[in-house]
């Protein structure tokens, strides 16, 4: 017999079922409940409401865990690649030797962007923020591939996310070079994906570039490590968007929308920002005293998470990167990151943090790691939407399968006036 949930309102009761997923807390399935009582349920947030079924990423935020697919992250970011990453995210198993490599070409030979968006970007001022310019551009990709966006066709809806994880890194490098002044550096077919990226962002046409190995493969375990995060603020703004029959480029301009606020994509250049402003570790006690201040407005940045009440596995991971990458630099007494340290510990230690739950998150280590490769900050966020593209077109083609799919429609608690007449404009006081 399945489990029910029983809910009285207004005196009637009925009984609710109760649904369980592979592993994680069960759910009560409120669908019927309006029908039945004419009642609704308030979750600001959705917090505590499951808007789909998915069976692509689960999180385990009071124990600090994270599966693509059920394979740990660690795994994966220890001993795969991106691309074999966006393989299992989009269709569920790892792949084998032979259908990695054709994976791989088949994303390599769609690198490439039409030539007339060359002439879109001039439309766009010198200064403007890169995240503008990934929103326009990659909206604008649907008027250009007209062969696939037609949702209702399956070999059109793969099409469109090789696309779109192909062509992603270029619209990126694209929209850096832009804002610096320097030529489009066109894709290169022998060079793997996050290589690929580095050298359209840093090689000039004067001279030749060799892509530093370091870098490209901490860059790599970087997009591993972004490349999903369940139903965050993004990914639910692509959900929402695919379920109105939106094309897929549509929706991933969508979700690149909504990554670029501050409390979503943002929070890695605001950790960076933040360990500026302590500079030097005999600076750190002071500025933690200030962040237990309720009255100054001072806060720690990269610290906690929305999910995880552990620590981010993922900051783990972050953590071994950017000591590779300085090191690689020469910079491995970098201030910035012996600040990072300090602050790490204290969080681990103080009992302060401890209570609260205020564990270091991937953000607090991956702003340092970017800098470090080069990256201006206005440019960290389209980072994350590079990587993030794969985990956004795996939950959009998800939603477009799933036959309990409908559009997107939450209700609200209204707290506006109460119905009211019309008064004529000569009679009002």
């Amino acid at each position: 017999m399945s489990a029910t949930s029983t809910i009285t309102v207004d005196g009637k009761q009925i009984d609710l079922p109760v649904k369980s997923g592979t592993i994680g807390p069960d759910v009560v399935d409120i669908g019927k409940l309006y029908a039945q009582t004419g009642a609704f349920t308030f979750d600001p947030g959705f917090t505590s409401t499951a808007s789909c079924e998915s069976k692509i990423t689960y999180i385990d935020g009071d124990e600090g865990v994270l599966l693509y697919r059920g394979y740990p992250i660690e795994q994966l970011a220890e001993q795969g690649d991106f691309l074999e990453t966006c393989y299992l995210m989009l269709f569920g198993a790892l792949p084998t030797e032979a259908q990695k490599a054709d994976f791989d070409y088949r994303v390599t030979r769609h690198t490439m962007v039409h030539d007339q968006m060359n002439r879109f970007f001039t439309g766009f001022r010198r200064d403007a923020h890169p995240m503008a310019v990934m929103v326009a551009s990659v909206g604008a990709l649907s008027a250009f591939y007209h062969d696939s966006t037609d949702i209702t066709d399956e070999n059109q809806r793969m099409i469109a996310s090789i696309r779109m994880i192909a062509k992603m890194p270029t619209l990126a490098a694209m929209a850096y070079k832009y804002s610096i002044g320097q030529p489009f550096v066109y894709p290169k077919n022998d060079l793997d994906y996050t290589s690929n990226f580095l050298r359209m962002c840093y090689a000039v046409p004067c001279e030749e570039y060799e892509v530093n190995p370091v870098f490209a493969k901490a860059l790599d375990k970087i997009f591993i490590l972004h490349a999903d995060h369940e139903q965050n603020a993004s990914t639910s703004t692509v959900r929402l968007a695919g379920s109105s029959g939106a094309n897929p480029f549509a929706c991933i301009a969508a979700g690149v929308a909504c990554l670029w606020g501050p409390a979503h994509g943002g929070a890695n250049e605001a950790a960076l920002k933040m360990l500026m402003e302590i500079g030097t570790p005999e600076s750190v006690g002071k500025y933690v005293a200030k962040a237990k201040d309720k009255n100054d407005p001072f806060r720690l940045m990269g610290f906690g998470h929305r999910v995880y009440k552990n620590y981010d596995p993922r900051a783990r991971l972050m953590q071994k990167v950017t000591h590779e990458v300085l090191k690689e630099l020469g910079h491995q007494n970098d201030p910035l990151l012996e600040v990072a340290v300090q602050l790490e510990q204290i969080a681990l230690k103080d009992e302060y943090f401890i209570e609260k739950k205020l564990y270091p998150n991937i953000d607090f280590y991956s702003g340092i790691t970017l800098k470090a490769m080069g990256f201006p900050t206005d440019m960290f966020t389209v980072l994350f939407a590079v990587a993030r593209t794969v985990g956004w077109i795996a939950q959009w083609a998800e939603m477009i399968e799933d036959p309990m799919q409908k559009i997107g429609r939450p209700r609200q608690l209204y707290v506006g006036p109460a119905k009211r007449d019309y008064v004529p404009l000569d009679a009002r006081s």
